[in-house]
């Protein structure tokens, strides 16, 4: 039996950032559109059974209805059975869950908060990312029905994972000598002592920015670093940057439609499985993939380890042309 998964988070792309930046709004109207596409493009090429995470929207039971209406449902579509708090702890059980599944792929619809959620959990199953969320550096904007057959090829029985599959880098955080978290692109330091609004968008009170990847088409703080050198997936290294200080200036685009001047330091690389470490001086707060997560006191030692021990990340591009090498498409007889 060929399975996926689906986690689609009914809050990505609605935090502080749409009101300070001018951002695309994906609203769960269009994030029911898309679980369509993907469920219909999945079914039609093999997929047996879906899993979806439930939410406070009840996008998949409104899925299902949708669909079966039409007479198009064809797959064994099931909500997970699992308490929903309509916190970022349903995308942690629901992850969590899948893997224990075994399933042949996840496809995670949010920004790159979700995917960090996701992410901790996902150890061995294939994840899809799928960006609708507010500044998303890790996943892409992919069509629904694409990522349905891509999700099918990959959790076809006799297809080689490895054609189209990386296993991501990420940021490994330890406090004190013990790990924390962990972020898949970007670590922000900063001064500020309370939480608030999870994202951070006041770029005058960060200290330092961590990355496993950047480039300068991306949006957000990886773009920082990513404008200075471009860090690829493939690379087995990292980057730090002191900014806010520093005798370095140059424009960055932070969030959507906000182009900002920055002051930096010289750039340090870190090596794969290499840390750089920091006794903090002062109290704050680190954003992880964009939103503010983990407070800090003066005297508190923090490491920060690039490691490829991120998630089984599949390439669409990749995996839709490796099914047409492997004769995916033809009708067969």
């Amino acid at each position: 039996m060929s399975t996926i998964g689906i986690i689609a988070n009914p809050a990505s792309g609605k935090d502080i950032r749409r009101l300070v930046s001018h951002a695309t709004v994906i609203d769960n109207n269009e994030k029911v559109n898309i679980l369509e596409r993907i469920i219909l493009g999945a079914q039609n090429f093999g997929v047996d059974k879906i899993y979806i995470m439930p939410d406070s929207y009840m996008m998949g039971y409104k899925v299902q209805e949708k669909l079966n209406l039409s007479q198009e449902l064809k797959a064994s579509v099931e909500v997970l059975d699992m308490k929903i708090k309509a916190s970022p702890k349903d995308t942690e059980v629901a992850a969590q869950i899948m893997e224990e599944k075994k399933l042949g792929c996840v496809v995670v619809l949010g920004g790159d908060g979700t995917h960090r959620l996701a992410a901790k959990y996902l150890k061995t199953v294939p994840l899809i990312g799928v960006s609708t969320g507010t500044n998303n550096a890790y996943p892409q904007m992919l069509e629904g029905t694409t990522v349905g057959i891509a999700a099918a090829v990959i959790s076809a029985q006799d297809y080689d994972a490895s054609l189209s599959c990386r296993q991501d880098k990420i940021i490994e955080i330890y406090k004190n000598g013990e790990f924390i978290d962990i972020c898949l692109m970007d670590a922000v330091i900063s001064n500020e002592q309370y939480i608030g609004s999870k994202a951070i968008w006041d770029l005058s009170n960060i200290k330092k920015v961590i990355v496993s990847s950047c480039h300068p088409a991306s949006i957000g703080f990886s773009a920082i670093v990513g404008v200075i050198k471009h860090i690829d997936e493939k690379d087995d290294f990292g980057a730090a940057l002191e900014i806010n200080s520093g005798n370095n200036k140059f424009m960055t685009p932070v969030s959507a439609g906000k182009v900002s001047e920055i002051i930096s330091g010289d750039l340090e690389l870190i090596e794969m499985n290499e840390s750089i470490k920091w006794e903090f001086d002062f109290k704050g707060i680190i954003a992880v993939d964009g939103e503010r997560e983990i407070v800090f006191n003066n005297g508190d030692l923090f490491e920060f380890k690039i490691t490829r021990n991120g998630p089984v990340h599949v390439d669409v591009r990749k995996t839709m042309e490796a099914a047409v090498a492997q004769g995916f498409f033809k009708i067969k007889k």
